[in-house]
């Protein structure tokens, strides 16, 4: 990771000092790093800095993520739209969070992007649109938003460490970065050890986040898993690997809001498998998550047939229907020409 510019946190810390009313995007179906960036911005700002501060979750989150949410402070803008518009309406600062851009709000974008007050990103992917934003703390080689954002609100005046923040906004950030580093399995960095060292030193209790993340989940998630493993995995000799959930399969298993997640990552641990794909079928399209060991980029195969993107070995996108395949049965096929080709030319 890359020092952050003194004179970026100062603009920051005047930025918070002179806001009153504060929106948090982050993106859609936030997973555990966009939860616990918002949730822990939110909570300092409320907390340490005395703004009135919403976090706006354009969608469902992942259920297995429930315990992280505070009885307030946060809006789901699919179910409460006119609640989420007004928000913004009222806001006089809008913190981007574990985004690269608002498109990846979707129906929260063209509300984000027109509204004519200061913005500021904080987000670890690649290609930010540092054109829509004030300020900008953008870093690829960190482990997730949370750990940029533990290492910013560190470099605050009056912060400089952790034990200074709310045990609350350590919480989440723990949890966050827990999750996008699939509990330190990948996306690790010295800068990451060194985060988790000093949260824990200020005390967060990792093992009960654990127990939240991985040892709380329905009977339904685990049949369901061994199902995908044994019904719907592919694994082909080139080294890719794919598994397709159609909604008969989810209908099946009754699979609620992110319980297929972790899903992609188990092909990978075949040995012969370099790139593990995982298609679950929305409506009018698949959400599309890719894997990939060293060397193979699971960015550039989102990027170029799924229209998404991501990480070098941690990236997603989507495939439309009936834009890109006719009707979901058509899924397979496509999957497999586009990543056959994708393989032939490694």
């Amino acid at each position: 990771m890359q020092a952050l510019v003194p004179t970026d946190i100062l603009e920051l810390d005047a930025t918070f000092a002179a806001a009153k009313r504060v929106s948090i995007a982050v993106h859609t179906h936030p997973d555990g790093d966009a939860l616990g960036s918002g949730i822990a911005l939110m909570t300092y700002l409320r907390q340490c800095r005395g703004v009135d501060a919403c976090l706006l979750l354009p969608d469902a989150h992942q259920t297995s993520l429930d315990f992280m949410l505070p009885a307030d402070g946060w809006i789901n803008a699919a179910r409460e739209p006119d609640a989420a518009r007004a928000w913004i309406a009222g806001s006089d600062l809008i913190v981007a969070l574990d985004i690269n851009t608002f498109s990846r709000t979707e129906a929260l974008a063209p509300v984000l992007a027109g509204a004519k007050i200061r913005k500021v990103l904080i987000d670890h992917h690649l290609h930010p649109d540092l054109a829509s934003f004030d300020l900008t703390f953008s870093e690829m080689d960190v482990s997730s938003t949370c750990e940029l954002l533990f290492w910013v609100l560190l470099a605050l005046p009056g912060v400089g460490e952790a034990g200074k923040l709310p045990i609350q906004v350590l919480n989440a950030l723990m949890t966050g970065m827990t999750t996008d580093t699939n509990n330190f399995a990948n996306s690790v960095f010295p800068t990451t050890l060194q985060m988790a060292s000093l949260l824990l030193s200020a005390g967060v209790d990792r093992e009960a986040l654990l127990e939240h993340l991985y040892q709380s989940h329905r009977e339904n998630r685990l049949r369901a898993m061994g199902a995908a493993l044994s019904e719907r995995m592919v694994v082909r000799p080139d080294g890719v690997a794919y598994i397709i959930l159609d909604k008969a399969f989810l209908k099946r298993y009754e699979l609620r809001e992110g319980e297929s997640e972790g899903f992609v990552n188990m092909p990978l641990a075949i040995g012969s498998v370099r790139i593990s794909v995982l298609l679950r079928e929305d409506e009018g399209h698949f959400r599309v998550s890719i894997r990939s060991k060293a060397g193979v980029s699971a960015n550039r195969l989102a990027t170029d047939v799924f229209h998404g993107g991501g990480h070098e070995q941690a990236a997603g996108g989507k495939l439309h229907f009936p834009q890109d395949i006719s009707t979901p049965a058509e899924a397979e096929r496509y999957v497999s020409d586009v990543t056959a080709r994708f393989m032939r030319n490694q």
